[in-house]
């Protein structure tokens, strides 16, 4: 287990939540703590620079944490917390690690035995999700699907089943193509999509996959966060076709008999030899 030990004094690092649009976002507490500290380890300094202006006050020093160098640029910053200084890390907009960069410098904090003190705030995912009326008692947040390939067809099958709501960022760009391609993996679920959440041009729609796909066909700008009904736990009780009713209305539709074998044993957990002599008895069955 990771923490300060031996009595000596560590540094603290603070990961602090910083607005996704509307400064106005930015809690008090978030900043007194950036008031306060000497130094910021920061996803973008001059973004972070913006903040501390509209703060009326002057940046600390300012370390630059890009998402692309992290693990190469965390020594400075272990070497302030290692001589016991509080330092803030900051990404560009929202919860630091949450599809933002941050994750390594806070697990190396720990393993320095630093104090790790969250500042909670605004997320994207969050405001999406309370906003989108679907259950959030349990959701399942998975930041940005892989682009194409294998791995997108694979988080897609790993998100079918799941019975949480889902929740996910895309590119503006991107957001009709990910939405019918939600729709065709999981089925037409309802769905909420956020666009530039609590910025000027903020918009929420709400609708089936296919539905929100047609709405934003056209160019769409700005950062989106989707969210999307879970799988249902308890799949409806339909009432069963009868074995030789289904097998007859097949028959009678021309479909060939070894593709109604092997489906209808797949879907009743039947052997197919099972289903090719019932063929067999209804073929020979007077007309």
């Amino acid at each position: 287990m990771s923490g300060p030990g031996g009595g000596t004094t560590r540094g603290t690092l603070y990961v602090l939540a910083t607005p996704i649009g509307n400064l106005g976002d930015l809690s008090p507490r978030a900043a007194e703590v950036l008031r306060s500290v000497r130094a910021v380890a920061a996803e973008d300094t001059r973004r972070t620079a913006r903040l501390f202006a509209h703060l009326g006050a002057g940046a600390p020093t300012l370390i630059s944490l890009p998402a692309f160098d992290e693990r190469g640029r965390l020594e400075p910053i272990l070497d302030r917390l290692r001589s016991g200084q509080e330092v803030a890390l900051c990404t560009d907009a929202g919860t630091p690690g949450v599809s933002d960069p941050g994750v390594a410098l806070v697990a190396a904090a720990w393993e320095a035995g630093a104090r790790v003190i969250p500042i909670p705030g605004p997320s994207a995912a969050l405001a999406a999700l309370m906003a989108s009326g679907l259950p959030a008692d349990q959701f399942f947040f998975t930041g940005f699907l892989p682009r194409k390939g294998g791995g997108r067809t694979e988080r897609l099958a790993f998100l079918r089943g799941l019975p949480a709501t889902l929740v996910l960022y895309e590119a503006g760009n991107r957001t009709a193509a990910t939405l019918l391609d939600l729709a065709q993996a999981l089925g037409d679920r309802p769905a909420v999509v956020g666009r530039e959440l609590t910025k000027l041009h903020e918009e929420l729609v709400r609708g089936r996959l296919s539905e929100l796909a047609a709405h934003f066909a056209g160019e769409v700008k700005g950062e989106v966060t989707i969210v999307v009904a879970g799988a249902d736990e308890a799949p409806a009780q339909v009432a069963v076709e009868p074995l030789d009713q289904e097998l007859r209305r097949r028959l009678a539709a021309g479909e060939a008999p070894s593709v109604t074998a092997r489906e209808v044993a797949r879907a009743r957990g039947l052997k197919r030899g099972e289903v090719y002599d019932a063929l067999e008895r209804l073929k020979r069955e007077p007309p």
